[in-house]
């Protein structure tokens, strides 16, 4: 079900060192949402899209962040702004974690790490003092065009929204 575009780190999806910058074109990806249907970057063509990854559905920083882009929706698609989420978890978690929370964006499906891989998520991290491999909690605008306008690693769940709003003027 997993199809991803061009991969420029490599097609390994256990770790990355690499990190996507301003101006680098944003990996495409094809991924299927919360109920098995393939979302792909290129459906966002023409328009901005803030593609955020998390570690796990219906966690604590998780559901934070997934809640403060929730709460935050209306003001930024007004800007002409679109949010996808997407986390190594299975289709049918994202569903009840979707409607748990009431979340009305989409919520993409990575079991398999490669998109993760691709963008820069999913790597070594330090948790608690200790160097893990993991998802590293990321966020991007993708511009009208398909590249990166802003690339953010390793933010905190709480305020991150708030403070990507400042940072765009939203």
């Amino acid at each position: 079900m997993y199809r991803s575009g061009v991969r420029p780190f490599g097609y390994r999806a256990d770790v990355t060192n690499q990190r996507l910058a301003p101006g680098d074109l944003a990996p495409a990806f094809t991924l299927p949402d919360a109920d098995g249907n393939e979302v792909s970057l290129a459906d966002y063509r023409g328009r901005k899209v803030v593609v955020y990854f998390y570690p796990a559905a219906s966690t604590p920083g998780c559901t934070k962040q997934a809640c403060d882009f929730r709460d935050n929706l209306a003001e930024l698609e007004q800007a002409g702004i679109d949010v996808v989420g997407i986390s190594p978890d299975k289709p049918a978690k994202l569903a009840k974690f979707r409607d748990a929370e009431q979340l009305t964006f989409p919520l993409l499906s990575d079991p398999e790490r490669t998109v993760l891989t691709e963008w820069g998520a999913y790597g070594e991290k330090t948790m608690y003092g200790k160097k893990v491999t993991g998802v590293i909690r990321s966020t991007f605008l993708v511009d009208e065009e398909g590249r990166i306008e802003l690339a953010q690693y390793n933010v905190r769940a709480t305020g991150h929204v708030a403070k990507l709003r400042r940072d765009l003027s939203v």
